[in-house]
């Protein structure tokens, strides 16, 4: 395997989307260009309208450890995370098999 894959699924506050969605405008660019970071989307729930997903393709575990560590990943998270309805969840994985 070779990159690592993180998927983190978040529950927002219906009234606080926007704000999360500014939050995220203004770290996006800053996110993938972190040393280590291969891709990044931003997802949305088609049943549920205030889930967002993150999909992030990383260099290797410890380059996904070495953002988590970082002051950027830090005040976005402090910031994002106000906003929740639920706790998030979060998925590491390694690709298999791409068809």
């Amino acid at each position: 395997m070779d990159a690592l894959i993180r998927i983190v699924r978040m529950t927002f506050q219906e009234d606080k989307l926007d704000e999360f969605m500014a939050i995220f405008g203004q770290s996006k660019d800053q996110i993938r260009a972190f040393p280590g970071c291969l891709h990044l989307e931003l997802l949305c729930d088609l049943d549920k309208p205030n889930i967002r997903m993150t999909y992030s393709r990383w260099e290797s575990a410890e380059a996904l450890e070495q953002y988590r560590q970082s002051e950027l990943f830090r005040t976005t998270w402090a910031a994002t995370k106000k906003l929740f309805a639920d706790k998030p969840m979060a998925f590491s994985a390694g690709q298999l098999d791409v068809l």
